[in-house]
């Protein structure tokens, strides 16, 4: 009997200590170096080991590159930086006007923010990539001899459609999420796509039922949206424009398949997603979402889990509750900073960018 038990605590070594090799794998092992030749400025996402995920939807790809940003900050300052399209553009050599910032992401290890930026307008404009450090100071990432690697989309939208092929990115336990259009019957997709890259990002279509229209729709993308556990499983909460919540199971994501998903909420319509976080205070759990003209919601995730999904014409707001944060107006992109704070792009009453960070509210 003892050597039985010794046999099983010595194979129980074992796979912890298999377990914890894994989980220390080098994840940038498998980058290759090279130019990475992004044809447009897209949604941006991090992954573990300081590993981007940027989104080219002209490209119809997603790369991940190594920044070789691993080192913990010796300082806890966080970045503010007025008019930061202006120091931008400045940077790059460019009049203000002509630099959109696409998105942002904060890389949880050094508190760095990136930023994807067109340089120029419309949807071919070259796209850069932008660190600021927690001091406020810009730099471009180098995309030239960078390490990388390289996931095709498929079925790509043509026309107007191609640059929502992908509206948004998260990375969730080895798989980069993507949600966006793709060219087919049930266009709207969410892929799963394992990392490293070693297949095409086969989609599953998603359809939902939008309350304010009173219809199943499967064309419209899932704007914004951002991983959260019910239950102990990991679930996608997504964002439509007009403005439904809805959630998605991740384990249901199978490449050629079709789900759908739970609507938790009715926003109001005439309304579209910017950004989103969720995130924890005082033991509860909450969305904070900017939106393009309902201001900043903040939406207590309390009966998420066991909420019926709305399956009826809505002419107002339904489900889940929020409240509107009227001192935060004008926010473009968020995105988590730390347990306690937020980053936040804001777009100021006369026209300028400021990236500032904000206590979690």
């Amino acid at each position: 009997m003892l050597k039985r038990l010794s046999a099983l605590a010595a194979l129980a070594a074992l796979v912890i200590a298999g377990t914890a090799r894994a989980a220390e794998a080098d994840l940038t092992a498998g980058l290759k170096k090279g130019s990475v030749d992004l044809k447009s400025a897209g949604p941006l996402a991090f992954g573990p080991q300081g590993i981007l995920f940027v989104g080219d939807p002209q490209g119809g790809a997603i790369y991940a590159i190594d920044t070789g940003d691993r080192a913990a900050p010796e300082s806890k300052a966080r970045p503010k930086v007025e008019g930061i399209d202006a120091k931008v553009a400045s940077l790059l050599g460019a009049e203000a006007n002509a630099v959109q910032i696409k998105d942002v992401a904060v890389n949880p290890i050094s508190g760095t923010a990136y930023l994807s930026v067109a340089r120029g307008r419309g949807p071919t404009a070259p796209a850069v990539l932008v660190r600021v450090d927690r001091a406020g100071k810009l730099s471009e990432l180098p995309l030239k001899d960078a390490k990388s690697a390289k996931a095709m989309i498929p079925n790509l939208p043509g026309g107007k459609g191609r640059q929502e092929a992908i509206t948004h990115m998260a990375y969730v336990n080895g798989r980069v999420i993507v949600a966006g259009l793709s060219n087919e019957e049930f266009a709207s997709k969410l892929r799963a796509i394992p990392f490293p890259f070693n297949k095409e990002g086969a989609g599953t279509s998603v359809e939902i039922f939008h309350g304010a229209h009173g219809k199943l729709e499967t064309r419209s993308p899932v704007r914004v949206f951002a991983p959260y556990k019910i239950k102990g499983e990991d679930h996608l909460l997504a964002a439509y424009t007009c403005t439904p919540l809805v959630k998605f199971p991740v384990a249901d994501l199978k490449p050629g398949t079709k789900i759908r998903g739970t609507t938790v909420a009715e926003l109001g319509n005439r309304n579209r997603p910017l950004s989103m976080i969720v995130y924890k205070k005082g033991g509860k759990d909450y969305v904070l979402m900017a939106n393009s003209s309902r201001g900043m919601m903040k939406i207590p995730l309390e009966g998420v889990d066991t909420i019926e999904g709305i399956t009826s014409r809505i002419p107002g707001t339904a489900g889940l509750k929020y409240d509107t944060l009227k001192d935060l107006a004008g926010v473009q992109k968020l995105d988590a900073y730390g347990d306690s704070h937020a980053l936040i792009l804001t777009r100021s009453a006369k026209g300028g960018l400021t990236l500032d960070t904000i206590d979690l509210p």
